[in-house]
């Protein structure tokens, strides 16, 4: 399954950086913006696989509203 995420990225010394804006803690690098692209996957994957390993099993999920100004 593939899921769409927003990548924000920039140009820093020559390489491109960047970040998924959906998810937090998602970074990576790359000397052209297709090795970004591989590489922003790479620690998705990272990631998401760490996050199944470490909750909690009696863990619940509630959404909840934040006031924004």
């Amino acid at each position: 399954m593939k899921r769409a995420f927003t990548l924000e990225y920039w140009l820093d010394d020559g390489w491109y950086i960047g970040k998924l804006k959906e998810i937090p803690g998602v970074f990576s690098q790359g000397e052209t913006l297709e090795e970004l692209e591989e590489n922003i996957e790479d620690a998705y994957k990272l990631l998401m696989a760490e996050e199944v390993q470490t909750n909690h099993p009696a863990s619940q999920i509630k959404e909840v509203f934040v006031e924004v100004a």
